[in-house]
């Protein structure tokens, strides 16, 4: 597989607002107030680039120029905020941030919270919490760091926090419910789903998953 030099009309997991980042993001700098805020969507916009890359390439072809130009950056911004090309994709493999936002959630109200948060994370933000573990295969051996990862911080992390019998088997089927959202909302375009209203999809599809989460 060729090195990745340019990028192409994205493809995958709803809008990607990561081309937004950027006028003037080589003069961005780290202090308080609207420089700071500025820095976060600068690197905000460099890791939603690096996703959107590695689910399309594997990460040996993926240049550390290939992410700037999709994320609207230099080269050397990247180096700035992440140092260099395996401290940035180290980040991309660890669901330890998405998965805090994800599980935040009593866990009563835990199913449509996920459901909710999958759906609004795609639609409006261009990026699912979890669908790049589908892209795993393509990785090589980083593909067995994705899964590794996805295992400890979302489903065991999920697992912990049920009660009853089965728990580790319940939280990989309720994972795998979202992952399946996921695939059909951002890879599938399936045209209903993304018609329907979030409320409407939120109250017909997390009682499902719901109920792997309450014994």
């Amino acid at each position: 597989m060729r090195s990745v030099k340019s990028t192409s009309t994205p493809h995958g997991a709803g809008p990607d607002p990561a081309r937004t980042a950027v006028a003037g993001t080589a003069a961005v700098t780290d202090g308080g107030g609207p420089g700071r805020r500025d820095a976060e969507a600068t690197k905000a916009a460099i890791l939603r680039a690096a996703r959107h890359l590695l689910a399309r390439h594997a990460h040996a072809d993926i240049t550390l120029k290939a992410v700037a130009e999709r994320a609207g950056v230099s080269p050397p911004l990247i180096m700035k905020y992440f140092g260099n090309k395996e401290t940035l994709f180290a980040r991309v493999m660890s669901f330890e941030e998405d998965a805090a936002v994800l599980l935040d959630a009593p866990l009563a109200d835990l199913g449509p919270h996920m459901v909710r948060h999958v759906l609004v994370s795609q639609s409006e933000r261009g990026a699912d919490p979890l669908l790049r573990i589908v892209f795993a295969p393509l990785q090589g051996t980083q593909g067995d760091t994705l899964r590794a990862n996805f295992r400890t911080q979302v489903s065991d992390r999920l697992a912990l926090r049920l009660d009853g019998p089965d728990a580790g088997l319940r939280a990989e089927l309720a994972v795998g419910m979202l992952l399946g959202l996921g695939v059909m909302y951002g890879i599938a375009r399936g045209g209903e789903l993304r018609a329907a209203p979030l409320d409407t999809v939120v109250e017909r599809y997390a009682p499902a998953v719901q109920a792997y989460l309450t014994p």
